[in-house]
Order: C-alpha cells, then sequence, then structure tokens
C-alpha cells in the first residue's frame, strides 16, 4: 500500500460519484439519491484516495446517538486486494464509536462481515415486476404532501431505529417521486372520521433503471397492498423493485401476488448488538445504502 493513501470526507460531487460506482456494480440507485443521502448525515461518507484520485468509497452514516449504517463500500476494480478497502473500512466502524451498527451486504461477503463482529439478522430480498395502471380510487390514500409532516416523522420512526427528519424531507420531495400515505378516513379498515392518522406511508422514486418502490410500511398486509397498487400504478408499464424482508412472509406473498420475481439478496447484518424492528409491518425497504 502506498504512503500516498489518504481518506477524508467525501464533498457532495464526490458523493455522486461514489453513486455512480454503485449502479456500475448493478446496484441501480435512485437518479438523485446522492443529494438525498447526504441529508441524512454530511460527515458520514468517505472516500480513500491516492493523490486527487478517488479510488475506494463508503458510507458510516450516523442517525443520532445510538445507530450507523454501513454502504456503498466499493473499491475500484484495478486496486483490490491491496488493503485499501480494509483501511477504509476500518476508519468507517471507527468513525460510528460504540453505536449499534446495520448494513446490507452481498452474500459473498459475510463471513467478512463476521470477522468485524457483524451477526446475520435475516435477508432481504429484491423482487423486479412490470407496474400495472390502476384506475380506481382509494379515498384512504392521500399524498404525503397533505399529511403533517411531524405525524409522517413520527410513523416512520416507529419503523426505524432513530428518527430521520432531514433525510426524509429530501426523500419524499425527489424529482419524479410519488410519496403517498393511507390514512384512518377508511370505513373498510374499521377507523373512524377523517382524522389524518397515518396507518402506513410509501414512496416510488425514479432509478438508473425503472423505479424503487420504499419504505412501505403499513400497519398490516391489507393496507400495504393497498398502498403498493397506488404507488406502482404511477409507473405503468415500467420496471418496478420492491425490497423485501425475507422474514416478512406477507411482503413477500405481496411481491408475488404482482407477479414480481426475485433478483438480488442482501444480509442484513448487525454489529454491537440486534436491532429489532417491526419487519411485519415493513413490506419495503427504504434503501440497501442507508438502511
Amino acid at each position: 500500500m502506498t504512503d500516498h493513501y489518504q481518506i477524508r470526507i467525501l464533498q457532495p460531487g464526490e458523493i455522486n460519484i461514489a453513486v455512480d460506482w454503485a449502479a456500475a456494480e448493478g446496484w441501480n440507485p435512485g437518479i438523485y439519491d446522492a443529494e438525498c443521502f447526504q441529508s441524512a448525515d454530511p460527515q458520514g461518507f468517505l472516500g480513500g484516495f491516492i493523490g486527487n484520485e478517488l479510488i475506494a468509497t463508503i458510507s458510516a452514516v450516523k442517525y443520532g446517538q445510538n445507530f450507523g449504517f454501513i454502504g456503498f463500500y466499493i473499491v475500484k476494480a484495478e486496486y483490490r486486494g491491496r488493503g485499501y478497502g480494509l483501511k477504509l473500512w476500518n476508519a468507517a466502524l471507527a468513525s460510528l464509536g460504540n453505536r449499534l451498527v446495520g448494513l446490507d451486504g452481498v452474500f459473498a461477503q459475510q463471513e467478512n462481515y463476521r470477522k468485524s463482529g457483524f451477526s446475520l439478522a435475516y435477508t432481504n430480498v429484491r423482487y423486479q415486476g412490470i407496474s400495472q395502471k390502476y384506475y380506481k380510487t382509494d379515498n384512504a390514500i392521500v399524498n404525503l404532501s397533505e399529511i403533517p409532516f411531524a405525524k409522517l416523522v413520527e410513523y416512520d420512526r416507529q419503523h426505524f431505529s432513530e428518527q430521520r427528519t432531514a433525510f426524509l424531507k429530501s426523500w419524499i420531495n425527489q424529482p419524479g417521486t410519488i410519496a403517498l400515505a393511507i390514512t384512518d378516513n377508511d370505513e373498510l379498515a374499521g377507523y373512524g372520521a377523517k382524522g389524518y392518522g397515518v396507518k402506513g406511508y410509501g414512496v416510488i422514486r425514479p432509478c438508473r433503471e425503472g423505479y424503487k418502490i420504499g419504505p412501505l410500511f403499513a400497519d398490516n398486509a391489507t393496507l400495504a397492498e393497498r398502498l403498493f397498487v397506488q404507488l406502482q400504478s404511477a409507473a405503468a408499464g415500467e420496471p418496478v423493485f420492491l425490497d423485501v424482508p425475507s422474514v416478512n412472509t406477507d411482503g413477500i406473498a405481496l411481491a408475488q401476488a404482482h407477479n414480481m420475481t426475485p433478483v438480488f439478496q442482501t444480509a442484513r447484518m448487525y454489529k454491537n448488538g440486534m436491532l429489532h424492528l417491526p419487519v411485519a409491518n415493513i413490506f419495503g425497504v427504504t434503501s440497501f445504502e442507508l438502511g
């Protein structure tokens, strides 16, 4: 390893490079993901440089004082196997301190992650299908802009490790994105008068290929499917992707019922403890890169 190898925080334009590398690896990031990811933790993206050349990237995003998430761990092909990635990996972990840390890693790297203290929680499965136009109106589903933002933050916090206010503001307002909530204005579900209590929400965003739905959180499978149908309808005829925790059998059934097929899997792993999320209500992961 050359003595000229240095590690530092990536600047906004350099985060775009990391996203481009992720696209080249086949991870199919969203078109506007870089700006959203930076909003989660502007200090959370690290790069390894030889001179002015960026040769390795990783994200170590801090959510509050207790949780962090590792992603974007990529080394340029010609520099692999020479210790640069490991040094960057160790710097990323050090930056997260004693936080509980999560990641969605490729299966082939599980043993290496175990050596760093990570344990497998479950797998996430990426499903792909072709979206279909849906013409019926669902009166319980509204644009997220109609929901008080504080209610969204509160509901999201029930399904994620920490509050992520800045990230959510950016995520739901990306160009070309549709963000919907299903509310308690729903006689079929047995709820009372219109109160805009959030029972689920979802986001669909444009990606390098097609569209991804994520997150998709809902109180039960029926509500999740109603949200899913309306979200994917916005991209009718285009490829659509949904990342489902394998332990959510209703989520797997939802994907299969809409003729989606598995195309990729990740290992959700944790270090310094195990995060116990309500996976039965997580029908779509927000992002493999940020959790």
